[in-house]
């Protein structure tokens, strides 16, 4: 059984490359792209720095509304204004930005049964649904 720690940087690590993907697809039409050290600082900002803020925050004791609004403020404020967003670039961003924590979640937990990254959305592992 890997450790609580292993998980969580697992879990940073898809977040990280799946939120820089994002990044990358809703500026995908621009003539000049934005740089690739630019996206990874974004990136790594919202999903490195707000994860390790939502955990250490409910470790710390912090109430939820705070440790999960100031990664949810930084994943909604900071690229829009880095990369200044507008229109069809906005709306992507934000609708894949939204989804992509559930379905990191849904993976997660229904491949490997590992359900702390969103504990509060039940999914059961694959081999609960068949009965094993």
């Amino acid at each position: 059984m890997q450790s609580d720690a292993l998980r969580f940087w697992i879990f940073v690590l898809v977040s990280l490359v799946a939120f820089a993907a994002i990044l990358r697809f809703a500026t995908r039409h621009r003539t000049q792209r934005p740089r690739a050290a630019t996206v990874i600082a974004t990136a790594a900002i919202v999903v490195v720095g707000g994860m390790t803020f939502a955990k250490y925050g409910h470790n710390l004791g912090l109430p939820w509304w705070i440790y999960y609004t100031a990664p949810a403020l930084a994943t909604l404020l900071l690229p829009p204004i880095v990369f200044r967003l507008r229109g069809r670039e906005l709306a992507w961003y934000l609708g894949l930005a939204f989804l992509s924590s559930p379905v990191i979640h849904v993976a997660f937990s229904f491949l490997l049964g590992w359900k702390e990254y969103m504990p509060f959305i039940p999914v059961p592992a694959w081999w609960d649904v068949l009965g094993r």
